[in-house]
């Protein structure tokens, strides 16, 4: 990594009273640690000239533009009158002078294309519609010095696009974010009623706090998800791409578990990524790297264990592509490459309970069919292995109770999308009490997990975790298995890991 990010911006070179610049042009106030000294004039007036015009032509929208388009007449149509704002959030502080990588609100993203931190999408009520326009940063200034002096110049984290080109990428009129809260809180005092995503912009949303209302606010995020639920045929691309980039990552894991036995869990991890970082923008969530007992916790991101043959390794993990949309896919494979008798009896249960999952996935089919058909063949195979005492309950019994639940302790799935639970805050009514419809993208996912001090199970169980997802597309007539360029039967996932034997 590189040094301090703003050497000297403040400190006037000795001798130069005035600071050495016009005070209209003073140098950005930048974080600094004082190491280099001060800033003489002629420094400063060389950084000022000699750079070339770097401004780009011609520019062709981006890809998403027309639909994000059909997305913001969509939300138009929902609030007619009102102010609409959309931020994408701000650069969040890592430790001291570093900060996280940024990742835009998925609301922001959805209705504009547009993956730039302090942005904001506005919609100006009109008598037929809104008028969208953006605020964004522009090209850093340097007449006063803040492409270089400042933490966030272009000098130190690279070009952004002017507001010229950015209007022809993203279809909309773009204004100086730097005015934003000014213009909009002036802007309110038409007595409009103004809306805004919350939580992704404080300083905003203290600007606009006298005119804002919390349930008001609420209801646009509700209706916002909701939005989400039907993917377009440009998203739905995306999502096949975010998964044939995730089948390639699964294979460079496989390839390498022998890296993996011979370091840790976190080989993997770092394996996937790097295919993750390659093909797309990153991974879509904390992969999880689950090798042996550590199968059984789900949500385990330490990845820190070690990786033994004759284990279990579960892997769910997805790629997120460059307009950050992401695939969720979970294989559980045996590390030394065959599962022995035990292994294969529970990993072919769960691989009944998501074909019986995945066969209840159709237009006009219920949200929750696919998680309770799933269910079912769980609770039917713990009652054959006595694990469940079939003198006392009956499946209908055992669902009733949620017995099952012990050991198969999630949801079998969820939508997907620009987040990897996608849809999340949508109205129930649209979402988990709906009925299913094309174009929507759900994970279907189910499990058995075997705690390692788990009493009521024999011991040979203990510290066993499978699980098995998929990606699957709501069609006309049925689904499509976005993600099944990855083998699921266990005989099949058995020779596709011969494949990289030896």
């Amino acid at each position: 990594m590189t040094e301090d990010r703003t050497p000297a911006a403040a400190e006037n070179p000795e001798g130069a009273a005035d600071g050495g610049l016009e005070a209209t042009e003073q140098p950005v106030q930048g974080r600094k640690n004082g190491l280099y000294g001060g800033i003489s004039d002629e420094l400063a007036a060389s950084m000022k000239t000699g750079w070339a015009d770097t401004e780009l032509r011609d520019l062709q929208p981006v890809e998403q533009a027309p639909f994000a388009a059909e997305r913001r007449a969509k939300l138009s149509a929902a609030y007619p009158g009102e102010r609409l704002v959309i931020p994408a959030g701000n650069l969040k502080t890592r430790s001291n002078d570093t900060e996280y990588n940024f990742r835009p609100a998925s609301e922001y993203v959805h209705l504009t294309g547009d993956r730039t931190e302090d942005a904001i999408l506005v919609g100006e009520p009109g008598a037929s519609g809104h008028e969208f326009h953006l605020y964004l940063l522009p090209r850093s200034n340097r007449e006063n010095g803040e492409f270089w002096l400042d933490g966030n110049g272009e000098l130190w984290v690279g070009r952004r696009n002017s507001l010229t080109e950015a209007q022809a990428l993203f279809g909309l009129p773009v204004r100086d974010v730097r005015k934003a809260a000014e213009e909009l809180a002036d802007a309110a005092a038409d007595g409009a009623p103004t809306r805004i995503v919350r939580g992704y912009d404080a300083g905003l949303e203290a600007a606009l706090a006298t005119v804002l209302d919390a349930d008001r606010d609420d209801e646009l995020k509700i209706f916002l998800s909701g939005l989400r639920l039907v993917k377009d045929e440009w998203e739905i691309g995306q999502l096949r791409a975010a998964c044939a980039a995730t089948v390639n990552g699964f294979t460079d894991a496989v390839r390498e578990l022998g890296q993996a036995v011979a370091t840790s869990e976190r080989w993997i991890e770092g394996t996937f990524w790097r295919r993750a970082r390659v093909e797309g923008n990153d991974v879509g969530y904390g992969s999880i790297c689950a090798a042996g007992p550590h199968a059984t916790t789900l949500h385990w991101v330490r990845n820190d264990g070690e990786v033994r043959p004759g284990e279990l390794l579960l892997l769910d993990a997805g790629v997120e592509t460059h307009t950050l949309y992401t695939a969720d896919v979970t294989r559980t494979l045996p590390i030394n490459g065959r599962f022995n008798d035990l292994q294969r009896k529970i990993y072919d249960a769960v691989y009944a309970a998501q074909e019986a999952g995945i066969a209840a996935v159709r237009p006009g089919g219920r949200f929750r069919d696919f998680h309770e058909a799933s269910q079912r063949v769980l609770a039917e195979h713990l009652l054959a292995w006595g694990l469940l005492d079939a003198s006392v309950y009956d499946v209908e019994k055992v669902i009733e109770l949620g017995l099952q639940r012990r050991w198969t302790l999630h949801g079998t799935g969820h939508m997907l999308g620009l987040d990897v639970h996608d849809c999340a805050v949508s109205r129930r009514e649209e979402h988990v009490d709906a009925l299913l419809r094309p174009g929507m993208v759900l994970t279907v996912e189910p499990g058995l997990y075997f705690q390692q001090d788990d009493l009521t199970v024999p011991e040979e169980y203990r510290g066993i975790g499978v699980r098995i997802e998929d990606d699957i597309l709501v069609t006309a007539d049925g689904n499509e298995n976005l993600s099944a360029g990855l083998p699921r039967r266990s005989d099949e996932v058995e020779a596709w890991m011969a494949g990289f034997a030896g």
